[in-house]
């Protein structure tokens, strides 16, 4: 794909076409995109600053989704990364990679530790692991990447 992709954070609603995302996804069997329709925007909707839910255009269709949250269940100040999708269609074009960078950015702007949990798909273990996470065998939390002390984008 060489078309451009562009990361939009979400305020207030989920973007157009988020019916095709959701539909595509519930076609694949991954349930994340329904239960995002639920939390986004919810009274206690976890991606609040300093969490944030981000959406993927290419050619000003969407093309995939994914926020980033606190973590209450660890003994530090943590983000997690969570659901991440990308169309079917749009996959292998370098949206995944522009949505988790600004994830990570906006989850490492709140803490230094970023966790994951990437059990329910073969394909998201070697992705995160190409993006510098590591895999850990915490309770709910399969990868984690720690912001090194020298990190210019902490700033």
């Amino acid at each position: 794909m060489s078309d451009v992709v562009s990361i939009v954070r979400l305020f207030e609603g989920l973007p157009h076409g988020f019916d095709v995302i959701r539909a595509e996804a519930a076609a694949e069997g991954v349930r994340n995109m329904t239960v995002l329709a639920t939390e986004f925007g919810a009274a206690d909707d976890p991606f609040r600053d300093p969490g944030a839910l981000f959406a993927a255009f290419v050619a000003g269709e969407l093309a995939g989704v994914g926020g980033v949250t606190v973590e209450t269940g660890l003994n530090e100040p943590a983000m997690r990364m969570r659901r991440l999708y990308v169309r079917p269609a749009l996959r292998r074009g370098g949206v995944a990679r522009a949505l988790a960078g600004a994830m990570m950015q906006q989850g490492f702007q709140a803490a230094p530790l970023l966790v994951l949990n990437a059990a329910a798909s073969a394909a998201a273990p070697p992705f995160w692991e190409a993006m510098g996470f590591e895999r850990m065998d915490w309770p709910g939390v399969t990868h984690a990447l720690r912001l090194q002390a020298d990190d210019p984008s902490r700033d």
